[in-house]
């Protein structure tokens, strides 16, 4: 608790892909704020509203609105992808936003997203403490990549990986019920780009080397497409049907992406992936001769609020209320992250951690999470995925059968400055 009424307004923006939870984030934010008699000010379309002065005044809505955005996916204010290079780079940016900021008196700049969002962040408290700006930075941890260092888990994570495993359970049974005469081998692609969490997670959807998923396809080890049509045919014609789960991000040993998308690449500068499941589905077919359906869940991984895990609720929620208590504490260029301090039972607290130890770090698989043979997950990957699924948080559903999800106004302030370019 601050000493003093905390001075200025707080600015919060939403970074990248967004998740089921992002907005329980944001509604954490907003609500411990105004306990703080403190403005927050949000971002349309992410960072692009410091950009363009497009500041979003969340006064204008209602507490019962803020609350709802906890049960609400999407990305309440609108995200973006795009990346600030280097201080010296793209410098005219950063200077934009300080003067933003200035003009609408923020003194707090908290920035939910992931691995380049928390440079951003970084950068922007460096700027402002070469300007003299009095201005307190705090990155709040998102991704359904789970692929942020120091963090134990990353919030939007676990729901993700919870609908993952429910829909790979489900898929298989349907699989089950046709491979006599119809489907052999399914293929479900998950996202993951250099890291297999949510592949992984597919892992927790059965137990045993005859239950689905039967073959994981981790980005963490090399892609043998012999080996991988060796191991298909010894499960199909052992169980009668394969199911497999492979990350949007495998690679061959040399390093070339299985499914490139024609080598395209994102406003991060990331190539584009999708497609992995479409292309082993035809080599298999092609190879084996068997049927074969494959699907990309894309986006319905990520969005699927419905399914949410508790856990992730809570944990979004969590580090949405420490942000801001570390802003107001005058805690600059940290991230809220969690720390798991027991598997049994589970047990996990909120701790600060420098954004020098997180931006442009990558937190992928440890070995000993993949099996021995390279296609499935271990005892130990099993201890730390399944807690981060339990429990159920659905959103209230309305007599028509459809959840109720709530829309914000997103009122946005007069601008102060000219526009930018």
């Amino acid at each position: 608790m601050p000493s003093a009424r905390p001075q200025g307004n707080l600015f919060y923006a939403q970074s990248g892909g967004v998740t089921a939870v992002i907005n329980a984030t944001a509604s954490a934010v907003i609500h411990t704020a105004r306990a703080h008699k403190v403005r927050v000010l949000a971002g349309r379309n992410g960072i692009l509203g410091a950009l363009r002065e497009e500041l979003i005044d969340t006064s204008k809505e209602s507490a019962a609105t803020i609350s709802a955005l906890a049960h609400t996916p999407g990305g309440a204010f609108g995200s973006c992808r795009v990346k600030l290079k280097s201080l010296d780079a793209d410098r005219a940016k950063y200077e934009r936003m300080l003067e933003v900021f200035k003009a609408h008196d923020i003194r707090y700049f908290l920035y939910n997203g992931g691995n380049d969002s928390a440079d951003t962040t970084l950068k922007v408290s460096q700027l402002a403490a070469e300007f003299g700006y009095p201005l307190t930075c705090v990155g709040v941890p998102k991704t359904v990549d789970n692929d942020l260092a120091v963090t134990d888990t990353c919030p939007g994570f676990g729901s993700a990986a919870k609908y993952t495993a429910v829909s790979v359970r489900e898929a298989a049974l349907d699989v089950a019920a046709m491979a006599d005469t119809s489907t052999k081998v399914f293929v479900y692609e998950a996202m993951g780009r250099h890291a297999g969490w949510l592949a992984a997670s597919a892992g927790l959807a059965g137990k045993g080397p005859d239950q689905a998923p039967h073959l994981i396809l981790f980005p963490e080890r090399p892609y043998d497409e012999a080996e991988f049509f060796a191991q298909v045919k010894a499960v199909v014609e052992r169980v009668g049907y394969c199911v497999v789960v492979a990350s949007e991000g495998i690679q061959t040993a040399d390093g070339t992406f299985v499914a490139d998308a024609g080598g395209g690449k994102d406003s991060f500068g990331h190539t584009q992936l999708g497609g992995v499941a479409s292309h082993l589905a035809g080599r298999v077919k092609d190879a084996l001769g068997y049927k074969v359906h494959w699907t990309l869940p894309d986006y319905l991984q990520r969005s699927a609020r419905h399914v949410a895990s508790e856990t992730d609720l809570k944990q979004a929620q969590a580090v949405g209320k420490a942000a801001v208590e570390f802003a107001l504490k005058g805690m600059n260029g940290v991230m809220p992250v969690i720390v798991r301090t027991s598997d049994t039972p589970y047990r996990w607290k909120i701790a600060a951690a420098p954004l020098s130890e997180i931006a442009n770090h990558e937190k992928k698989m440890p070995a000993d999470f993949i099996r021995e043979d390279g296609f499935g997950i271990t005892d130990a990957a099993r201890r730390y995925l399944e807690p981060l699924i339990r429990g159920e948080a659905p959103p209230p559903y309305g007599r028509d059968g459809l959840p109720k999800y709530v829309s914000l106004r997103n009122t946005l302030l007069e601008r102060r400055l000219p526009d930018w370019k």
